[in-house]
């Protein structure tokens, strides 16, 4: 399988960077892994939108999967609560 590349979109460089320590490096490692594997088992398609979400831990990370370029871009990590609120 190609290796995708990852884009993060500004916004969601932000929201990473609040995130506490210790889930920081779970969800960089989560993020990573979709480089190798852009639809993970446990990954969903968004209904409204073209784009996925993957569980990590109390977090969700927003992504849209471009196949034709092999890209993956970030757009959104947040805690569950508030990740599919505009």
């Amino acid at each position: 399988m190609a290796r995708y590349s990852i884009e993060i979109k500004q916004s969601a460089s932000k929201e990473i960077e609040k995130l506490p320590k210790g889930d920081l490096k779970v969800v960089l490692t989560k993020i990573e892994s979709l480089a190798s594997n852009p639809r993970p088992h446990g990954c969903i398609k968004l209904s409204a939108q073209e784009r996925y979400r993957i569980r990590c831990g109390q977090y969700r990370i927003l992504y849209m999967i471009l196949d034709h370029v092999l890209v993956v871009t970030i757009v959104k990590v947040a805690h569950r609560k508030d990740v599919y609120r505009s």
